[in-house]
């Protein structure tokens, strides 16, 4: 039987972790590095950073809330993965394979790719490729219309599928190592996971596949 693991997933805007509703109202909650003090305590098995930073509105040049001032997002990578004794996933505002590069020389075990996923499948292969499946996780952000899950990018801005199945499936085969089901209907509601959409991506892959969204 594979161990079921318990894995935090802290979102990240300009430096400081935020909870949302539904992918909007961010406030935010804790900086970085005291939150993963507290999930090293609680013995998480790993963890999954995810930049959620708007693109042109990145401002890591903050002293409230007791956060240092790291100056740029690679540095608080750094800083993170120093303290970090699990295995650590970092996503957001993945671009190309130079993010990709960037993220795993500074700390970072994995890479979550969501969006450029979906718009350039190559981009995984290329990464699984060059780092090994293993190091590379696949977002699969999904809002229900009319009872269906579908499938969005850009952080829940764009509609862009209605076959969960067919894209895990598409995902895992361009070299995806994991996939992560983040449902935007439930996030920060703490109503419980989609199991239903979780069990649709879970049954066409092969691959381990991480809830999110509803806990």
């Amino acid at each position: 039987m594979v161990k079921v693991r318990l894995i935090p997933v802290l979102f990240l805007m300009n430096g400081l972790i935020v909870r949302s509703e539904s992918f909007q109202d961010f406030k935010v909650i804790g900086n970085p590095l005291s939150e993963l003090e507290r999930y090293s305590e609680w013995l998480a098995d790993e963890l999954v950073y995810a930049d959620i930073t708007r693109e042109g509105d990145q401002d890591l040049r903050r002293d409230d809330h007791k956060v240092k001032n790291y100056g740029d997002k690679l540095s608080l990578l750094r800083a993170i993965s120093e303290k970090a004794f699990m295995p650590l996933t970092f996503g957001g505002l993945i671009r190309g394979m130079d993010d990709i590069d960037s993220y795993l020389l500074n700390g970072a075990d994995k890479v979550l790719i969501t969006t450029e996923a979906w718009r350039r499948p190559d981009l995984v292969t290329e990464a699984a490729r060059k780092h090994g499946r293993q190091a590379v996780m696949v977002g699969i952000d999904v809002r229900r219309e009319n009872g269906k899950p579908t499938l969005w990018i850009e952080q829940g801005r764009t509609k862009v599928s209605e076959d969960l199945a067919k894209w895990a499936k598409d995902a895992e085969a361009a070299g995806a190592g994991e996939l992560l089901i983040n449902s935007i209907d439930r996030d920060g509601t703490a109503s419980g996971y989609d199991l239903e959409a979780i069990k649709t991506v879970a049954e066409a892959v092969s691959i381990p596949v991480i809830a999110c969204g509803g806990a």
